[in-house]
């Protein structure tokens, strides 16, 4: 979906305050009703995430932890009832899983009378009946299932979208008869780094030939854009596989265009590339204005297509 750069402001400005809790969302829906609720999440988790690189150094500080730790063991034992491992994380503004995993990690260094194992803790994360604490057990559990940007949970959560949309896009190319190679094929043949297809017999979108597509369920900003670009996008060019478009299953801001001119001529930005093909087989898509158009594109570079 367009979403421009003034929604896109807007709603990071009111994501700036809010906890990575299942009832920031209710917030959001309320505040911008004619936006998805996958484009919501998808844009605050994100904000959120920035959020949580810059402070959490300060969160891993010893004397943070033994302050989170010592906090809780005296809450949980005046307030055995309230969620107080989760009342906390929003007091101190930290993902609540995030929160768990200090909590859990620290408990274990009491249990094993050191450094705990980091798969040990990782297993007793994801199944919390392992934790040999059935008050602390309750809390993770509680954290996990209140987390909207970190945790197993979510984790689970964002795998399946991926693995959703990737099978969607499979069965689209079967339907058209397109022949392709996917992911798992491709590693087969040696590749480290692939696209989620590489089109055998490439096809031609909006006047292009188009030899891969890599899919994307997820918001598109400034920040994730370049670091697509960097680890991924360069090195599908660069091993010679030439022009590829990128299906976004969120959204992404028009004028993100401005700081991306060089990929805009080598690879096509997509949304709904799999839910509208054409009789032909080839892509149908509506692009830009074209004042958008102009704006960002030189009259030889490629469209970016929405």
């Amino acid at each position: 979906m367009k979403l421009s750069r003034a929604e896109y402001k807007e709603i990071v400005k009111c994501t700036e305050h809010l906890r990575p809790t299942r009832q920031c969302m209710t917030i959001l829906r309320q505040r911008f009703p004619n936006h998805s609720q996958s484009t919501l999440l998808s844009i605050f988790s994100l904000e959120y995430q920035k959020r949580t690189k810059r402070t959490m150094s300060r969160h891993q500080a010893p004397d943070s932890i033994e302050s989170y730790y010592q906090r809780y063991l005296s809450e949980a034992k005046a307030r055995p009832s309230v969620p107080v491992l989760l009342e906390l994380a929003n007091e101190v503004d930290l993902s609540p899983a995030l929160m768990a995993r200090v909590i859990v990690d620290r408990f274990l260094q009491d249990q094993e009378g050191g450094v705990s194992s980091k798969q040990v803790l990782n297993n007793m994360l994801r199944e919390p009946s392992l934790i040999p604490d059935q008050a602390l057990a309750n809390h993770v559990y509680q954290c996990t299932i209140n987390d909207c940007c970190y945790g197993p949970l979510v984790d689970c959560i964002k795998h399946a979208i991926g693995q959703e949309a990737e099978v969607l896009l499979r069965d689209k190319l079967k339907e058209r008869n397109l022949s392709f190679l996917d992911e798992n094929q491709l590693r087969t043949k040696g590749y480290d780094k692939t696209p989620d297809i590489i089109l055998e017999v490439p096809i031609a979108v909006e006047g292009h030939i188009v030899h891969w597509i890599e899919s994307k369920a997820s918001f598109g900003d400034d920040h994730s854009h370049r670091t697509y670009l960097n680890e991924q996008f360069w090195s599908y060019w660069n091993r010679s596989q030439g022009l590829g478009p990128v299906p976004e299953e969120a959204a992404y801001p028009l004028r993100w265009a401005r700081q991306s001119r060089e990929m805009i001529k080598r690879i096509l930005l997509v949304r709904g590339l799999v839910q509208d093909w054409s009789s032909t087989g080839m892509v149908s898509l509506v692009s830009w204005t074209a004042r958008e158009t102009e704006a960002y594109c030189s009259k030889t570079a490629s469209r970016l297509i929405l």
